[in-house]
C-alpha cells in the first residue's frame, strides 16, 4: 500500500464526517417533526440544499479554483461544525432552517473543492481503487449512521445526535489539516485575486468553451447526471410508496434502508476488490442500468410482492458503488484540474434547478394521478437513459471519449 497514507487519511476523515451526517439526518428530521408535527416542514428540508446551491454556485467555482483547496476544506468543516452545534439552542423552525441553509451554503463549496483536491492528490493509476474505497466508506456511513443515531436517540436525545455530527466535522477538519498542500507549487497571485463580475463571466465562458471541445465527455456527463436526478426524485416518494402501496410501516422502511446500506457495503467491497479488473466503461454502463433497474423493481412491487421491493432495494444498494466509481474516475480524468471547481459549481447550479423541478413535478403527478404509475414511468425513463448511456460509452471511440482508458494500461504499484 505504498503511497496510500494520504489518500487513506482523506477517506477516513470524510468517512467519519459522513457517519455524522447520517446521524444528523435522522435527528434533524425527528427534531423538525417534533417542533412542527408537519410533513410539509420535513419536505422543506429536502429543498434547502438545492436552494443553497442556487445561491452560491454561480460564483463558488471562481473562488475554489483560485484558493488553497486544503485550507478551504478545513475552514468549511469548522464552519459547518459550529453551525450544527448551535441548532439545539433553538426551538422554532425558522432559525433552524436558516442554520441549515448556511450549513448547506458551506457544503456547496466542499464537494467541488474536494473533487479538485482528490484529483491532485491521487495519481491517475490509483483513482479507480481510491474511488471504490471512498464508496466503501460512504456506504459504511450510510449503514452505521442511522443505526448509531437510533441508539443515541433511544438512550440519549436528539440533541446528542446533533452534537456528535458537529464533532465529526471538527474531526474531518483535523484529518484534512494533516494532509499535504497540493496547491503549494501553484502560483500565489491567483489566490489573492478579487472575485469580480467580469471574472465570473469569464469563468463561465471557460466552462462552456471546454464543453464545446469535449462533446463526448459532455454527452456522458449530462446523461449520467439526468439519471442521477431522476433517482433523487424517486427517492422523495419512497416513504409514501412503502406506506400507501406496499403497505409497510415506518419500522419496515427503516429495515429496507438498512438492507440498502448493507447492499451498498457489499457492492463497495466488490468493486474495490475488482477495481483493477473492471473498465470504467463497464462500471458506468453496468452500474447505471442495474441501479435504475432496482428502482423499477421496487416501484412495480405491491402489498402482495413485498420480496420484490426488498430485492429492488438490495440491487440499488449493491450496484450504486459501481456507477459511482466509474463516473468519479471518468470525471477526474477528463476535466482539467485547474477548471474542475468552476465546472462542478456551474453544472451543480443547473442540477439544483432540475432537481427541484423534477421533485416537484413527480410529487404533483403522484398526488393528482396514480402514485405507482407515475413512479414506474419515471423509473422506466431512467432505465432507457441508462441503456442509452451504456451504448454511448461502449460505441464511441476511445479518442473521442475515454482518454482515461490509458490508465488501464498502467500497473498500480503498492
Amino acid at each position: 500500500m505504498k503511497g496510500w497514507k494520504n489518500p487513506l487519511l482523506l477517506i477516513f476523515g470524510i468517512g467519519i464526517s459522513n457517519i455524522g451526517n447520517w446521524i444528523y439526518f435522522v435527528a434533524i428530521n425527528l427534531l423538525v417533526l417534533k417542533i412542527t408535527g408537519s410533513a410539509a416542514a420535513i419536505a422543506g428540508l429536502f429543498i434547502i440544499r438545492p436552494l443553497a446551491i442556487l445561491c452560491t454556485n454561480t460564483w463558488a467555482g471562481s473562488m475554489i479554483d483560485r484558493v488553497n483547496k486544503r485550507k478551504l476544506m478545513v475552514y468549511i468543516d469548522l464552519i459547518r461544525g459550529l453551525l450544527i452545534a448551535i441548532i439545539p439552542f433553538f426551538s422554532s423552525l425558522l432559525p433552524i432552517y436558516i442554520i441549515m441553509f448556511l450549513t448547506n451554503v458551506a457544503g456547496a463549496f466542499f464537494a467541488p473543492t474536494s473533487e479538485t483536491y482528490i484529483t491532485k492528490l491521487v495519481p491517475a493509476e490509483k483513482r479507480k481503487r481510491f474511488n471504490s474505497m471512498f464508496s466503501f466508506a460512504t456506504s459504511g456511513a450510510m449503514l452505521v449512521g442511522p443505526s448509531v443515531s437510533g441508539i443515541l436517540i433511544m438512550y440519549g436525545s436528539i440533541n446528542t445526535s446533533i452534537y456528535i455530527n458537529a464533532v465529526t466535522f471538527f474531526f474531518c477538519a483535523a484529518a484534512i489539516f494533516y494532509l499535504p498542500d497540493v496547491d503549494e507549487d501553484s502560483g500565489n497571485g491567483t489566490a489573492r485575486d478579487r472575485i469580480t463580475m467580469n471574472m465570473i463571466v469569464s469563468d463561465w465562458k471557460a466552462v462552456f468553451n471546454f464543453g464545446k471541445t469535449a462533446l463526448g465527455f459532455m454527452l456522458v456527463f449530462l446523461i449520467f447526471q439526468f439519471i442521477t436526478l431522476i433517482s433523487f426524485a424517486l427517492d422523495s416518494q419512497e416513504v409514501t410508496f412503502i406506506q400507501q402501496v406496499v403497505g409497510l410501516s415506518e419500522k419496515d422502511y427503516g429495515l429496507l434502508v438498512s438492507l440498502t446500506g448493507a447492499g451498498y457495503v457489499a457492492g463497495s467491497f466488490a468493486v474495490s476488490a475488482m477495481a483493477n479488473r473492471l473498465s470504467v466503461r463497464l462500471l458506468i454502463g453496468m452500474g447505471s442500468i442495474l441501479t435504475v433497474a432496482g428502482y423499477l423493481l421496487f416501484y412495480i412491487s405491491s402489498s402482495g410482492t413485498v420480496p420484490l421491493a426488498v430485492i429492488g432495494f438490495v440491487i440499488i444498494g449493491f450496484f450504486s458503488p459501481f456507477s459511482f466509481t466509474g463516473y468519479s474516475t471518468f470525471f477526474q480524468n477528463n476535466v482539467p484540474v485547474d477548471l474542475m471547481g468552476r465546472f462542478s459549481s456551474a453544472f451543480a447550479f443547473f442540477q439544483a434547478i432540475i432537481q427541484i423541478l423534477l421533485t416537484l413535478v413527480l410529487g404533483y403527478l403522484a398526488e393528482t394521478l396514480d402514485l405507482q404509475t407515475v413512479t414506474v414511468v419515471f423509473a422506466g425513463i431512467g432505465l432507457l437513459l441508462a441503456a442509452f448511456l451504456t451504448s454511448v460509452v461502449f460505441l464511441q471511440s476511445k479518442q473521442n471519449l475515454f482518454a482515461l482508458e490509458a490508465e488501464s494500461n498502467l500497473t498500480e504499484k503498492g
